[in-house]
This record gives structure tokens, sequence and C-alpha cells, in this order.
């Protein structure tokens, strides 16, 4: 079975995300992108964070802006659908902001009672 393994309109990256992501990933030897990934789960919703990535797995979902590649699991994907990944700096503070994350699977990505938060699933649409 073969998947479209391009991001469509799933997960959207801010011009400034865009920018520094990139100078990161170029200031990087054998660096060729950025991965999305999901962690955890159950009554405290899901957990996100971004690392680099040095070579792509086979299944990946790829988004390309620009110079920047964003990576991310088909089944990571069922969770981020609708994401926005923006750059904010405050003061002496920057960091990445994500918005609209767990989209999908409604609300924040917070179960009403204890278990994992549903969804997922899928390839690359």
């Amino acid at each position: 079975m073969h998947f479209d393994t391009r991001i469509q309109d799933q997960v959207r990256v801010s011009a400034e995300a865009e920018k520094q992501l990139s100078q990161l990933v170029a200031a990087e030897d054998d660096v060729t992108g950025v991965r999305i990934f999901i962690h955890g789960g159950g009554c405290g919703g899901m957990n996100y964070g971004v690392t680099f990535v040095d070579k792509p797995n086979t299944t990946d979902c790829i988004l390309e802006q620009g110079d920047l590649k964003l990576y991310v699991d088909p089944v990571a994907l069922g969770f981020l659908d609708g994401l926005e990944v923006d750059f904010q700096s405050q003061g002496l503070n920057s960091s990445l902001v994500f918005r609209n994350a767990f989209q999908s699977v409604g609300g924040a990505g917070v179960c009403g009672g204890c278990g994992a938060a549903g969804g997922g699933g899928g390839g690359c649409a």
C-alpha cells in the first residue's frame, strides 16, 4: 500500500516559526528537518514536542515550507490535524507555540474521565 506522504493542510507553520526552525536546522550538521511528535496521554492530555531529524522514517508525512522540512509520523498526524505552529518572543523568552492541538479529538486533548484521548490512525492524507 502506498500513502501520499505530503501533509496538505493538516499542519500549518507561521512564517516566523518557519524562519526560526530553518535557522536551527541550518546550524546543525546532518539534520534534514524537524519532527513534531506526541507522547503521553490520559487525563492530563497528550504532550507534544519537536526534535531534529537526521534521517526521516519511510512512513513519515512531510511538510515542505520554504527551506523547512517538517516530519510527522502518520499516527501522530491524526492527533495533530489542524495544528498551527507559531513562534513568539516576549522579552528574553522565545518559544514555539502550538495552537489548536488535538482539534481532531475534540477540545484540548484531555479525556472526560480516566483513559487515553481518542483519535489517530491512518496514513497521510
